[in-house]
């Protein structure tokens, strides 16, 4: 049975949740798909959310990788296309840590690709009912710092053994988080179904659809 590492991250700027923990969570109670889910909850901290991650690929050995985050502020599910290997952080992580223009890995390449099928994704969440669409950005916070760590250690393993997917997938508030605010918001239902969706698509597409994903800005 193929193993799939999902991982969320802890609440962060002033926050006292995130949606992505919680919908792996939910995720992972309501699992009957083929497949064995391991589930992580990561510090939003530069310095130990890669080693966090490291140790869970090294324990786990997945066959797929889907790391999640919360990005206040988008409408949809967004599957994210590349990682770059810079840290830029506008706001301190939680170990108040403000890392400006530092590699994320020294002298890793300047991008990495995600390997899920990301537009085969978005469509299956479309078809299913859950908005989502493609993201050229996963920004340059602990976000894109995980993104690009989990395409990084997943690409030094390949070299020795079968190739192991991943990529990251940034989700919106929750109605509760964005109470009182202008920001758009999905339920907890619905972004945990697009996970799941996302997984079981990553499980059963090889090459992913040749469709439009695109942005002009």
């Amino acid at each position: 049975m193929p193993v799939v590492l999902l991982t969320g991250f802890e609440p962060f700027g002033g926050q006292t949740v995130n949606p992505s923990w919680q919908a792996v969570q939910r995720l992972a109670a309501a699992w009957d798909g083929p497949a064995e889910l391991v589930t992580l909850e990561l510090p939003v901290d530069f310095r130990t959310a890669g080693p966090a991650l490291a140790e869970a690929v090294e324990r786990s050995q997945p066959d797929l990788v889907v790391a999640v985050g919360q990005a206040g502020g988008r409408p949809d599910v967004t599957v994210e296309r590349v990682a770059i290997n810079v840290d830029d952080a506008r706001i301190p992580d939680n170990g108040g840590f403000s890392p400006v223009d530092e590699p994320v890995v020294p002298g890793g390449p300047a991008a990495y690709f995600a390997t899920l099928p990301v537009k085969a994704c978005v469509a299956a969440m479309t078809a299913a009912g859950v908005p989502a669409s493609v993201s050229q950005t996963a920004g340059t916070f602990v976000c894109n710092h995980v993104f690009y760590q989990v395409m990084h250690e997943l690409a030094g393993r390949s070299a020795g053994g079968p190739v192991a997917r991943g990529g990251f997938v940034h989700v919106p508030f929750t109605p509760e988080q964005a109470a009182g605010t202008r920001h758009p918001s999905m339920t907890l239902d619905v972004i945990t179904a697009g996970l799941d969706t996302i997984v079981r698509t990553s499980l059963s597409t090889g090459v992913d659809l040749r469709v439009t994903g695109g942005t002009t800005h």
